[in-house]
């Protein structure tokens, strides 16, 4: 790579949906010129209406000065272009493609984007699920290709994930970690590994909460406010599958269950597959683990904080679980692992640092109590935490 990324870097975003156009705000108020395309007129007026309303709500709070917000609208670019003509891109040190997760579609876009920009312009990818070096596949200079994964809404959420896959240059993966820091986001190196850091960290909280519930140990309510009120967490597993959309839930657990060989750790829900084939996917539907229908009674959690208990220690014992992991895998570092969970998430604590405050030798207990329990390989503890254990280490000294 010849070119440096800097604050004087042209930016191109491919996708003008919510993530794109997200991500396309944030570059502009971070002073880029920004190209943001869609081959969809519909969607890049939707777009253009999404920042003129965010920037007036920024000068109606006080955030930004009415100039200040006519000046970063200004800076973004809006043009209809197909992903297989791209020819808005010309001139772009940086494009980062956020369009459809299709492996094949974002290929196609990624070689027709080799063709217009020049050697030295990096490419990226926003994918939450797929895989880096497989995009990269497709192109003549897979150096430059790496995985730039933002948060929904982009404008919002601090957390990026930079992802270099096995062809990425590590010049590359550097100067875009420093870019996307100096836009004032929170950056994390993580390994191109499915789901990355957050999405497969996580994967526990969704599915042992479904696993429970599943089992009768209790019902949805009685699981949200368990999480809330004695694990701290912002949102139940409940209330987030149903914000997220299930659908969109129980694909990104499907393909990490795929791409992981059916690791059963990740198995996903007979109960959410249900519910999607219901119909039933949450807010956007009306109706998921909770009615959010007119006139629908929210059901009464049962509120025994010795059930509780037990619901959130299993959850919190499989999420350590999967964090040690992330970091005896080389997935990412301790500190970005436990960074990642905290500014991608809102987890209440480092799930690394929640393992030291808990004791590593009581969450591996926990773990083969349950492992023995079920005779289910589900459950096995992390060879990290048992080494640990077995050591009397801590994560942190």
């Amino acid at each position: 790579m010849g070119a440096t990324l800097g604050k004087d870097t042209r930016v191109g975003v491919l996708g003008a949906g919510a993530m794109g156009t997200g991500i396309a705000q944030v570059a502009a108020v971070a002073g880029h010129h920004v190209v943001l395309a869609d081959a969809f007129a519909s969607a890049l007026e939707r777009a253009r209406t999404s920042v003129q309303q965010a920037l007036v709500r920024d000068v109606e709070k006080g955030r930004r000065t009415a100039a200040s917000a006519k000046d970063v609208e200004s800076r973004i670019e809006f043009v209809r272009s197909a992903s297989d003509d791209p020819g808005a891109f010309r001139g772009c040190g940086l494009v980062i493609e956020a369009i459809i997760e299709d492996l094949a579609a974002k290929q196609q876009a990624f070689a027709a984007l080799e063709t217009v920009v020049s050697a030295d312009c990096v490419l990226a990818t926003n994918t939450s699920s797929l895989s880096v070096a497989a995009i990269a596949s497709g192109t003549k200079y897979p150096a430059r290709v790496i995985g730039l994964h933002f948060f929904n809404p982009a404008t919002v959420l601090p957390l990026v994930e930079v992802v270099g896959a096995i062809t990425s240059d590590a010049q590359v993966v550097s100067q875009a970690k420093a870019l996307v820091d100096s836009w004032g986001k929170t950056t994390v190196l993580a390994a191109d590994t499915p789901g990355f850091i957050v999405n497969r960290v996580a994967r526990p909280f969704y599915g042992e909460s479904l696993r429970q519930l599943e089992e009768g140990v209790a019902d949805v309510a009685t699981i949200d406010w368990a999480m809330k009120e004695l694990g701290g967490f912002k949102m139940g597993p409940f209330e987030l599958m149903d914000l997220i959309g299930n659908d969109v839930n129980y694909a990104v657990t499907m393909s990490v269950f795929e791409a992981l060989y059916f690791d059963t750790r990740y198995r996903p829900s007979v109960i959410q597959r249900r519910m999607v084939e219901a119909g039933q996917l949450g807010r956007k539907s009306g109706q998921g683990y909770y009615d959010y229908r007119n006139g629908a009674t929210p059901p009464k959690p049962g509120t025994d904080r010795v059930l509780a208990t037990r619901v959130v220690d299993r959850v919190v014992a499989m999420l350590i679980n999967e964090a040690a992991e992330a970091v005896f895998n080389r997935i990412a570092s301790r500190d970005d692992v436990d960074l990642a969970m905290t500014k991608g998430v809102n987890y209440p604590k480092g799930l690394l640092a929640w393992a030291d405050e808990i004791g590593i030798q009581a969450v591996v207990d926990r773990l083969a109590a349950l492992q023995d329990e079920y005779g289910e390989d589900r459950y096995r503890p992390s060879a990290l935490l048992k080494r640990m254990a077995r050591e009397g280490r801590r994560f942190y000294s």
